[in-house]
């Protein structure tokens, strides 16, 4: 039941990451077991653990739906963010061992030599930031901070974030992971804490000054939190 669970919980998160789930769909115990092969039983705790994590909300009498934010909620993650990944990459600067400087140094160099083409492989190079990120907080050596930080790191990827850069902003965004790279092998915090304070400041504001308003908002009022998942059509 456990491995049927994690592996229930994986699919669910990674069609909700990768947009087969989008914000705002409604979400079903029967559907989701279908789709996936397993019984609603995993499927349903599955369902707790995402809701648990705020990726998916729970609405009272109208089931499960996959979360969708507030304009002011997403600048509240990404102050969160600040805070944090900026408090990481500092962590990373005196603590990251020469193996993961050298992946980090690889994912970056990946991701200026895709940004160079006049049309850019978006969806690549969401999975080389996400992956960079996420070794950033490994390297940082905090299990508590990893953990805090773990699904607010992902949810610009559910915004599909990229997907609002202009080209010159896609491109500075990947000058500043060569930065990062650079700040962690100088073994220097504060200015890795500046570089990424920078990043996701840049990133913050590119999504919010969307001028067609495609950031997933609120559809419903409520999450209706502790309600069980429903099978409702």
């Amino acid at each position: 039941m456990v491995k049927a669970v994690d592996v229930a919980y994986e699919t669910i998160r990674e069609g909700i990451r990768n947009g087969t789930y989008p914000p705002g769909s409604h979400l079903t115990a029967q559907a989701l077991a279908e789709a996936s092969g397993f019984s609603r039983t995993p499927v349903r705790e599955a369902m707790r653990r995402l809701h648990a994590e705020a990726l998916i909300h729970f609405i009272p009498n109208r089931g499960a739906f996959v979360a969708t934010w507030s304009k002011r909620e997403i600048e509240q993650i990404y102050d969160l963010r600040i805070l944090l990944e900026s408090f990481a990459a500092a962590e990373a600067a005196r603590h990251i061992a020469e193996e993961q400087l050298s992946r980090l140094r690889q994912i970056a160099a990946r991701m200026h030599e895709i940004t160079q083409a006049d049309q850019p492989a978006v969806e690549t190079v969401t999975e080389l930031n996400d992956e960079f990120h996420k070794l950033v907080l490994d390297a940082s050596g905090n299990v508590r901070l990893r953990n805090l930080l773990g699904t607010i790191v992902e949810i610009p990827l559910v915004l599909n974030t990229f997907r609002s850069y202009s080209l010159d902003q896609i491109r500075r965004s990947a000058a500043q992971h060569l930065e990062l790279t650079d700040a962690f092998a100088a073994r220097d915090p504060e200015w890795a804490a500046a570089v990424m304070t920078a990043h996701i400041r840049s990133a913050r504001q590119t999504l919010m000054s969307r001028s067609d308003g495609q950031y997933p908002m609120h559809a419903e009022p409520g999450d209706g939190a502790g309600q069980e998942t429903g099978d409702t059509a």
